[in-house]
């Protein structure tokens, strides 16, 4: 199937990396559904893709179950059908120390990348089992947390630690839908949330450093990557990062 009769959706499209996934896609010939809570960063994402209506701006909350139904609805109304994934949207909470950490505070970050990557990959596995031609890709966004924590950062690399196991059993799951799941785990890509730490940021061993980034249009280019592979085909799990930040290796 060639890329202009493809469908993709794209949650946290409106900034960082989902807006830089939802670009390439768009660049690639891609009929892509833009999901976020900000309607006005969507549309600025459409907007710069040039892509007219190949881009579809659909406002949504992952974390609501009604959210989430009334956009894979709209995409399959508008588009017909799904053909990738991009379970992108996520949120951390204030980098306080763990014991400080209040219960709201730590239920949002589970609500929003556990539960509404559960609630999305649900609502896709529905359209691409019974779809004609059947099956589709999901791609989570595990992030380097997925592998190793920042200080005080517990809900958030617990919820990434949770994403790879429902990574492994969508992948195992979606196998007789002809449904293939792969992860990519993004270090340090060039967004407005992650500009901060090429001033300095905390590390293991109590210090403050900067650390290097990388351009986040890398990281749209391995979706598109991920995406275009056949169905029997899958990276399970890809890592895209700085080449020097802090990740291999010790202290």
């Amino acid at each position: 199937m060639s890329p202009s009769a493809r469908v993709a959706l794209v949650t946290g499209a409106g900034t960082g990396i989902g807006k830089a996934a939802a670009r390439a896609l768009l660049k690639e010939g891609y009929r892509v559904a833009l999901a976020g809570r900000r309607r006005e960063r969507l549309e600025e994402t459409a907007a710069e893709s040039g892509a007219g209506e190949r881009a579809l701006v659909v406002p949504a909350d992952v974390a609501d179950p009604g959210s989430v139904r009334a956009l894979f609805a709209r995409t399959r109304e508008a588009f017909g059908r799904l053909d990738v994934l991009f379970n992108n949207a996520g949120t951390g909470a204030p980098g306080v120390l763990l014991e400080d950490l209040a219960f709201d505070q730590w239920k949002r970050v589970v609500d929003v990348n556990l539960t509404g990557l559960f609630l999305c990959t649900q609502e896709a596995f529905r359209i691409m089992k019974s779809q004609d031609p059947r099956g589709g890709r999901i791609i989570n966004n595990g992030s380097i947390s997925a592998h190793a924590p920042r200080p005080n950062s517990a809900p958030y690399t617990a919820t990434k630690h949770a994403v790879t196991g429902l990574t492994r059993s969508t992948s195992l799951d979606g196998r007789k839908y002809d449904i293939a799941c792969s992860q990519i785990d993004v270090g340090n890509a060039r967004t407005d949330l992650a500009a901060r730490m090429a001033k300095g940021v905390p590390q293991a061993n109590g210090g403050v450093a900067p650390e290097p980034l990388m351009d986040v249009e890398h990281v749209g280019r391995a979706v598109v990557y991920l995406a275009g592979l056949p169905l029997d085909v899958n990276v399970l799990f890809m890592t895209i990062m700085a080449t020097k930040m802090p990740f291999v290796g010790r202290g």
